[in-house]
């Protein structure tokens, strides 16, 4: 990350490259980081280095072991998360297994159906849920922070909204009222779980230097 400028007494830009070939994702986190002094890019040439197997039992684990991982290959920071969906009743599943409950090649569909159908006889309080995301920043294999975020909601009986992605379409908010997929870009990552990490990524490298 870049010194502040003593001049000036401001901080010139940083740049993170985030550990994926996501554009979607990049999209989101650019969106979250407008007006920040923050500059984000995807890691370059990202599919063609060695894979980090996510396969440790927790999100901090995995954020945490990405970031560290794909730290080796640039001297500039970056920046890697772990997310998904913890279900209580279910023991926490889907947990770390969110992106492959239902099996490695499942579509987002196939993922809320498997949900929705273990679910269907659980009572509304069983059917308390909440989204964890572990956000994790390393540079040249030292890691630098690890943060988290939250949102408690509950699973709807049936998928709703035309918006987001993954089981935003089952994930309802009590705040906003009607599930993550009905609400607005504004208004999901304004309390979302993604953002409320991110935004806290955002203080500590726009706050005083932290390498």
């Amino acid at each position: 990350m870049h010194a502040r400028d003593s001049s000036s007494g401001t901080k010139n830009i940083s740049r993170v490259l985030l550990a994926s070939s996501n554009e979607g994702k990049l999209r989101e986190f650019r969106r979250m980081a407008a007006g920040s002094a923050v500059e984000l890019d995807l890691l370059p040439n990202f599919l063609n280095l060695p894979a980090f197997e996510e396969s440790a039992p927790t999100f901090s684990e995995n954020s945490a072991g990405k970031a560290l991982h794909y730290s080796q290959f640039t001297d500039e920071i970056v920046l890697a998360d772990d997310s998904g969906l913890v279900v209580p009743a279910l023991n926490g599943a889907p947990g770390v297994q969110s992106a492959r409950y239902a099996g490695p090649n499942a579509t987002d569909a196939d993922r809320v159906k498997k949900l929705l159908m273990a679910l269907q006889e659980f009572t509304e309080d069983q059917r308390r849920a909440r989204f964890i995301c572990v956000i994790s920043l390393a540079q040249r294999g030292r890691a630098i922070a690890v943060v988290s975020g939250f949102v408690a909601g509950l699973i709807a009986a049936k998928p709703q909204g035309a918006h987001g992605f993954g089981y935003d379409p089952i994930f309802f908010s009590p705040v906003l009222g009607r599930t993550f997929a009905e609400a607005s870009e504004e208004e999901k990552n304004r309390i979302s779980h993604r953002g409320k990490a991110f935004r806290k990524v955002l203080e500590l490298l726009q706050g005083p230097q932290i390498l």
